[in-house]
């Protein structure tokens, strides 16, 4: 059974009989993601895989597919290179996102399923769930929570888990995507 990860406007994670605040991108959730729009993407998003730093945090309890991060790991982020929207190793001839920090953002990284199958050219790019910052500053499109919480959750969650973004105003992500009522997690 999927289990469906909850997001709305009120940057709150629900998950079943789980909870926790969250950080989305500086300009909210956007339903038409363009890139470098700052953007959360509104829609049901699968959590593909986890990517980890091996020299910052114990191997993540998961049944997602599972990848240490290496120093030259990036994500192309150039919607011209045909790479666009991809892991790929650094240096590499368009621009890319360094995966590899320093500020312990990308110590656990879930890669989010937008704009993957198939890539489309500009639609967004790099959306992770990955960990917040200190006081859980804005993203530039990626939903953010502190490391505890995003290791329950990928310790709580099957491998065919999703995430649904909601962007209606004020509301929830309800049963069916529709706004409707969420429980609130206990």
């Amino acid at each position: 059974m999927t289990v469906i990860i909850e997001v709305d406007r009120s940057a709150r994670l629900r998950w079943p009989g789980h909870g926790a605040a969250c950080a989305l991108g500086r300009a909210g959730i956007v339903a038409d993601k363009r890139e470098g729009d700052g953007g959360t993407p509104a829609g049901l998003l699968p959590l593909r895989r986890v990517l980890y730093r091996a020299d910052r945090v114990e191997r993540p309890p998961t049944a997602l597919p599972l990848a240490r991060l290496g120093r030259a790991d990036g994500w192309c982020d150039d919607p011209a290179d045909p790479a666009y929207n991809r892991l790929v190793g650094l240096p590499h001839r368009a621009r890319c996102e360094a995966l590899w920090r320093d500020d312990r953002l990308y110590d656990v990284v879930v890669v989010l399923g937008h704009n993957d199958d198939p890539v489309v050219a500009g639609r967004g790019s790099a959306i992770f769930m990955h960990v917040a910052s200190p006081g859980y500053g804005a993203t530039e499109g990626c939903v953010a929570l502190a490391l505890g919480d995003l290791l329950r959750l990928l310790a709580t969650v099957g491998a065919d888990a999703a995430l649904r973004v909601d962007g209606a105003p004020g509301g929830n992500a309800g049963p069916g995507g529709t706004g409707g009522p969420s429980a609130p997690p206990p």
